[in-house]
């Protein structure tokens, strides 16, 4: 059943907040600046559809915004969210695969040419993980869905050695190691190991520094994460504020 949009004047006033009054003030930003800039862009993307040619799997942390730290515009990325930016391996079975499904359409229906696995520092996800391991905590809720997910996690568990690393040089190490894994599981896909074999695609991994604004990529040869832009990162740094 369509629905219509009754005029502006003829709107009538809710009983009740539709919005939390941050996103509406934040739609009145975008509408008095970004839109009116890029208006003609959003007429484009929505006759001709979107076309990015980056899909990019990240955290669900609300300190982690792709589209902010890439400085993105409307219709460049193709963005997955999940808790510790997790990536399962390829299962076809009857469940309910958000992440498979997603991945399934940027690549076999909008071709992008790059996936990247991002990471990021201080992971809520990761830390849970060890501590259920480790401390035989409850990841982070007592609910029924994230203690099964960030068991995922296992894989690159088995890869970090402990020792006598300190608990949160030993989270870090894991979230790295995860975005490894992440590349591991993404080429268990077919139509992902596929088109990488025929250079049709090509897979990242990327880690972002929360409190310093750091980005470091995986050199996968080496195993090791370099930092990306290390000049314009530190002229960043020298002209914030303290």
């Amino acid at each position: 059943m369509s629905q219509t949009i009754p005029p502006q004047d003829a709107v009538p006033q809710p009983s009740h907040v539709l919005l939390p009054e941050r996103l509406i003030g934040g739609y009145e930003v975008f509408l008095a600046g970004r839109f009116p800039q890029e208006q003609q862009r959003y007429r484009r993307l929505a006759e001709s559809g979107q076309h990015p040619g980056i899909l990019l799997i990240g955290c669900c942390d609300s300190r982690v915004s792709p589209e902010v730290i890439f400085d993105m515009r409307p219709g460049e990325l193709f963005v997955v969210r999940n808790i510790a930016n997790l990536v399962p391996p390829y299962d076809p079975s009857d469940g309910l695969h958000g992440v498979s499904t997603a991945l399934e359409f940027g690549v076999m229906a909008l071709k992008v040419e790059h996936i990247v696995v991002m990471g990021h520092a201080s992971c809520g996800g990761v830390r849970a993980y060890v501590l259920k391991e480790t401390q035989h905590q409850e990841p982070l809720t007592e609910g029924d869905f994230i203690g099964g997910w960030i068991g995922l996690l296992s894989p690159a568990a088995a890869q970090v050695e402990r020792l006598d690393l300190p608990l949160d040089e030993y989270i870090e190490r894991l979230a790295l190691a995860s975005i490894i894994q992440g590349l591991a599981n993404l080429r268990s896909f077919p139509w992902i190991r596929e088109r990488e074999a025929h250079g049709q695609l090509h897979l990242h991994g990327a880690y972002f520094g929360i409190a310093k604004g750091s980005l470091l990529a995986l050199d996968e040869p080496t195993g090791q994460f370099l930092p990306i832009a290390a000049e314009a990162h530190q002229a960043a740094l020298s002209r914030s504020k303290p």
